[in-house]
This record gives C-alpha cells, sequence and structure tokens, in this order.
C-alpha cells in the first residue's frame, strides 16, 4: 500500500493544474522530495510552465540582487582592507599597488599582470610574497612566446622561472608566436624571452584590496572597480 495515499492524490491533482511542487508541498504539510516523487510523471502545458517561469521571475531577480550585494559587499569590505593598510606608510605595499594600476588588467575578481620586462614583473613578486603575503603556489606564469628568436620554449620557460623564482608547477599553457598589440612585439630579435603573463589564484580579494589601496592613495574613487 502506497503511504499517504489521500496525499498523494491531491498532490497529483494540484500539479495538472499547474501549482508549484514547493506550494504543494506547503499546502499539503510534506516535503518536496514526496512532491516530486508523485508527480514527476505529470507533464505541463507550456501555459502552465510560462505561468510558473512568470511567477518565479520576481523571486529570482530578488535572489540575484541579493547575491550581487552580498558580494558587492564583500569586494567593499576588501577594498577597505586595503585602504587602512594604505595609511601605515609601507613603500613597497604603495610601489606595488601603484604598478598594477599602471600596468595590471583592471579585473574585478582576478589579478594579472602582463609584462615583457623581468625586472617590472620580479618587483612586482617582491611585493605579492613580502607585501601582501601571496605564496609561489598560488603563481601562475604564461608566455606569449616568439620561437624564431633562437630560443627553444624550455629556454625561455627556464628564464622566466628563474627570474621570477618559481618552480615549473606554477607554468600554465602558452601561446606560441602570437604577437601582442605593440610595435616592439612584431619586430624579431625585440622581445626574444616574449611576453609573461603573472595571474594569482583565487585573487578577488586580493586584487579588491590593492583597489582600495590605489585610491587611498590617489585620493579617489572609482565605482567601477566594486562593481
Amino acid at each position: 500500500m502506497r503511504a499517504k495515499p489521500l496525499e498523494r492524490e491531491q498532490a497529483r491533482a494540484l500539479r495538472r493544474r499547474g501549482v508549484p511542487m514547493k506550494q504543494i508541498a506547503s499546502r499539503l504539510k510534506v516535503s518536496p522530495a514526496s512532491v516530486h516523487a508523485w508527480t514527476k510523471d505529470i507533464s505541463l502545458t507550456q501555459a502552465q510552465r510560462e505561468e510558473l517561469r512568470k511567477a518565479n521571475r520576481p523571486s529570482i531577480m530578488a535572489r540575484a540582487s541579493a547575491w550581487r550585494d552580498l558580494h558587492r559587499g564583500k569586494r567593499l569590505g576588501y577594498q577597505n582592507e586595503g585602504r587602512v593598510r594604505a595609511r601605515q606608510g609601507d613603500g613597497l605595499h604603495q610601489a606595488g599597488c601603484m604598478l598594477y594600476w599602471a600596468e595590471g588588467t583592471k579585473n574585478r575578481n582576478t589579478l594579472q599582470l602582463a609584462n615583457s620586462d623581468a625586472h617590472l614583473l620580479r618587483f612586482f613578486c617582491r611585493f605579492l610574497r613580502e607585501s601582501v603575503g601571496v605564496r609561489s603556489a598560488d603563481l601562475t606564469i604564461s608566455l606569449n612566446v616568439y620561437l624564431s628568436n633562437g630560443l627553444d620554449l624550455a629556454a625561455i620557460e627556464e628564464y622566466w622561472l628563474g627570474a621570477l623564482g618559481l618552480p615549473r608547477s606554477c607554468l600554465r599553457k602558452h601561446q606560441l608566436n602570437h604577437p601582442p598589440t605593440s610595435s616592439a612585439g612584431r619586430k624579431k630579435g625585440k622581445l626574444p624571452y616574449g611576453v609573461c603573463t603573472l595571474r594569482v589564484r583565487r585573487s578577488t580579494r586580493l586584487v579588491q584590496h590593492i583597489y582600495g589601496a590605489i585610491q587611498e592613495y590617489a585620493d579617489f574613487s572609482e565605482p567601477q572597480w566594486l562593481d
């Protein structure tokens, strides 16, 4: 004998009318899983599905808005951390943040900086390690390399890994012979080691920290970095 036969028949009747499963469960005081098991073979009409979509739209929009507000609040908190740090007079922190302002990718969730200058990237790695506590294990590099300059890929990889003090596990997929937009990249021999892109994994907090610090150091506000 089926459990709760009366509730099952009521659930099936309500579902045929296009009532949402959660509403059926609430009305009959049973679990949504039970309603699903009892009614999963019932196909709704196109009109019923459209009515359900219309009914769910406000709640979906409300959840999306709440989600955006939650994560915006987190990003704002990370920026405030950066502002506080900027008031401490740390020269390395200031230099690293200003370098990122000039050369970094302005993404709200990912810290990324690409350059052909190993000295610049070495300094930025020092900032990441010493000033904001990034571990080498959280760094990755990918290369845009030019194999017509007399160097093979292995030699170019070793050059960047040595310059930045990183293990081979930090290497990611490269682009081969794909010139950047700069005119220097189109001329043979100008960039023998190509362009290195440095990224920090899981870096929302860090990049927003830097954005907050930049705004504090330079005394301005940039809402686009938050939103």
